[in-house]
Parts: structure tokens; sequence; C-alpha cells
């Protein structure tokens, strides 16, 4: 049963995120000079913003394969720590410690994946997993 429940949190963290980064691919000019702008302005270099495709993409399909999970978690983990920084950073530093409009953390969705991932990190893909050494 413990294997299943790591499959699932991969399906759910993996499958979710992804939608994410498909929608991304499908506006990708516009996704690119939208991160590029957000990470200029934290003094974060523009060529970042094409990171966000091997952590939106790249990541949750090795994640939902299992493989490399571990791997595929860390780089999760960055992107929801980079996506966090850059909208908390400077006058709104307080945000992180906000309410959304109904009354859940503000970074709620952000927590979720990068917690989920955390744990994946940490337990590994299960023997539900195309290759599960990392």
């Amino acid at each position: 049963m413990e294997d299943l429940g790591k499959l699932l949190l991969r399906l759910n963290v993996g499958g979710l995120l992804l939608i994410h980064g498909i929608s991304k691919a499908l506006n990708f000019e516009n996704s690119i000079a939208r991160l590029s702008s957000l990470l200029a302005a934290h003094s974060i270099p523009s060529f970042v913003s094409y990171g966000i495709f091997i952590g939106e993409i790249l990541a949750p399909v090795l994640l939902i394969l299992g493989i490399l999970p571990r791997l595929s978690s860390l780089a999760i983990i960055f992107t929801m720590l980079t996506a966090i920084h850059t909208h908390t950073s400077g006058e709104n530093a307080t945000a992180l410690f906000s309410l959304g409009g109904y009354g859940g953390w503000s970074f709620e969705l952000q927590g979720l994946y990068l917690f989920g991932a955390l744990a994946l990190l940490l337990m590994g893909s299960g023997k539900y997993s195309i290759f599960k050494r990392f």
C-alpha cells in the first residue's frame, strides 16, 4: 500500500504541474517574456526563465514515469522556491504570510508542489517506478 501511495503522490504532483508547464509551452513567447522580466526585476539572469520548462515539463514527466524521481523532485523544489522567491521579495515580503481571496495561504499551490516534491525526495518513488536508484 505504501508504494501505491507514492505512485499516487508522483502522479498528482507530476500530472498537475505538467499542466502548468504545457500551458506555458503553448504560449512560449509570452511565457518567456513574462518570466524573463520577472526574473530580471530580482537580478536573476533571464536565461533562467528557460529552466521553468525543465521544472514544469521535463521533471514532472520524469516524476510520473518514475525516472530519476529524486532528481526530478529536486528540480520541482527549485522551481517552486524560485516562484515563491520572485513573488515575495522586496516590497511583497509580507505576501508569504498572507491569505488568498478564499481564506487559504496565498502560496498554497506552490506549497503543495514544493512539499509534495520534498516528500518524494525523502521517500523515493516506490516499486512502481522505472528507475529507482536516484
